[in-house]
């Protein structure tokens, strides 16, 4: 951080919050994630205070979702097999969007589809004017792949990023999945194929049992963790991907107060998603604005962006593995 050899901000109105995603600019870093934020939230936080929406998935197909019960508490986690429910692009386009229009907060819009080529049709049919990016949920089933999510392997991210850039002048965000052994490999990939920024990470596949009936908590057997409990896990994939791509990253996993979101920040992300903490309490995304004002207040950092890639990293000393050796 260059924080130290500039004056710092005497108040958190002087305080910087904006960033940029993609050349998309954002008065500051915090929005939510895909699937946790609806229209009805307008009545427990302020939009305008947001860095951006980010709409729930949309799909071409109309969903019903996953058979329920979708949701199961467990301690400092969620896991939920929602589905994707979806109404298709003419609702969006006719009943949600007019919601957001009188704001000036950009709308990201958060799609998925079975195939490369789907997702390429989608992204071409949503770029209205309107809306201001992309977000493409590849961590869903890749029909192509014997189901496997397109973000598990960096060979199909690339070819579906690549015709995502090609079919519209939008900035793509590409949200990654946990689920997978090389999550900076695949964001090398999304980089390479024209991604304007990743999203790291979307939920940790889970599962629960009941243990008076002996049957799984959920419908769907299987279901996505988030909450707090994923922060550790994320926090070091987001590390991983800032030394191995240059676009920005978005963090998006466990955040619930501004010490979260410094946290992502150190660790390479430019902006964050708030999912969990948002069910909790609604008005959460505008307390981590004002709490991440204030501390940067508090540090002397006139700018949030001064805290990206920050964490500070000391060389140590080569450590003795002598006592690998084998006894004589």
């Amino acid at each position: 951080m260059n924080a130290a050899v500039r004056p710092g901000p005497r108040s958190v109105d002087a305080v910087d919050l904006s960033v940029s995603i993609g050349g998309l600019r954002l008065r500051n870093p915090v929005m939510p994630a895909s699937g946790t934020f609806g229209e009805g939230l307008g009545k427990a936080l302020d939009f305008s205070r947001l860095g951006a929406f980010v709409t729930k998935t949309i799909t071409r197909e109309l969903r019903a979702g996953n058979p329920l019960p979708r949701v199961v508490e467990r301690p400092s986690s969620l896991i939920n097999a929602i589905g994707i429910p979806s109404r298709g692009v003419p609702y969006f386009i006719a009943q949600t969007m007019p919601h957001y229009a009188a704001f000036d907060t950009p709308l990201v819009v958060s799609i998925s589809a079975p195939t490369a080529e789907g997702f390429a049709s989608l992204a071409a049919e949503l770029s209205i004017p309107g809306i201001a990016a992309i977000e493409a949920n590849i961590s869903c089933p890749n029909i192509e792949e014997d189901g496997k999510a397109f973000a598990m392997r960096a060979e199909s991210t690339e070819r579906v990023t690549r015709l995502l850039r090609a079919a519209t002048e939008l900035p793509v965000w590409v949200k990654l999945t946990p689920n997978t052994g090389d999550v900076p490999e695949v964001a090398r990939a999304a980089e390479a194929a024209g991604a304007d920024a990743v999203v790291v990470a979307n939920t940790i596949l889970s599962m629960a049992i009941d243990l008076k009936t002996f049957k799984p908590c959920l419908g769907n057997i299987m279901g996505g963790l988030s909450g707090p409990a994923i922060k550790p896990i994320v926090l070091r994939q987001v590390f991983q991907c800032a030394k191995a791509v240059t676009i920005p990253i978005i963090g998006c996993g466990g955040i619930a107060t501004a010490e979260d979101a410094v946290e992502y920040m150190l660790a390479g992300a430019s902006a964050v998603q708030v999912g969990t903490a948002t069910f909790l309490q609604p008005a959460a995304m505008t307390t981590i604005i004002d709490d991440l004002a204030a501390f940067c207040l508090h540090r002397e950092i006139p700018r949030v962006t001064d805290l990206i890639r920050g964490v500070v990293i000391e060389e140590a000393d080569e450590p003795d593995l002598s006592w690998l050796d084998p006894l004589p």
